[in-house]
């Protein structure tokens, strides 16, 4: 009788272990992707504070967005200079500047919409939100 109730007892342990491990993998098993997507979540969300108060990755993209728009200028001056010219190279100069302004321009405004976490707390006085994306003869 005695070795009975030790077997039932064993039984009952190793059913309920056996359950606990079942059900373990289970709740493993249907609510892994769920749990890698909250954490991949907080993941980023933890990046991207630290992107906000990180000194380095605000003066990277401040010094960045300074050389864009440094470059724009240096080719909307040179296209400026030589669109009304009379000389064949000097058309095709300012030619070339307005197509590298324009890219410029665009490469200029996509960084500042990937970048704009960093602006949260404030933008420089000195860089400029958009950029012109279309040099014309408009343009002053």
């Amino acid at each position: 009788m005695e070795a009975m109730k030790a077997v039932l007892l064993t039984i009952i342990i190793a059913g309920v272990v056996g359950l606990f491990f079942l059900g373990t993998f289970l709740f493993r098993w249907y609510m892994g992707p769920e749990m890698v997507r909250l954490e991949e979540t907080y993941q980023y969300r933890v990046q991207v504070v630290r992107d906000e108060t990180n000194y380095e990755t605000i003066r990277m993209v401040e010094d960045t967005a300074r050389a864009m728009i440094s470059s724009w200028n240096s080719d909307r001056i040179r296209w400026l200079n030589y669109k009304d010219s009379d000389n064949e190279r000097h058309q095709e100069w300012a030619s070339a500047a307005r197509m590298r302004a324009n890219t410029t321009a665009s490469t200029f405004n996509n960084f500042m919409l990937e970048n704009n976490y960093v602006w949260a707390i404030n933008i420089p006085e000195d860089l400029q939100e958009r950029l012109p994306d279309c040099l014309s003869e408009t343009v002053d």
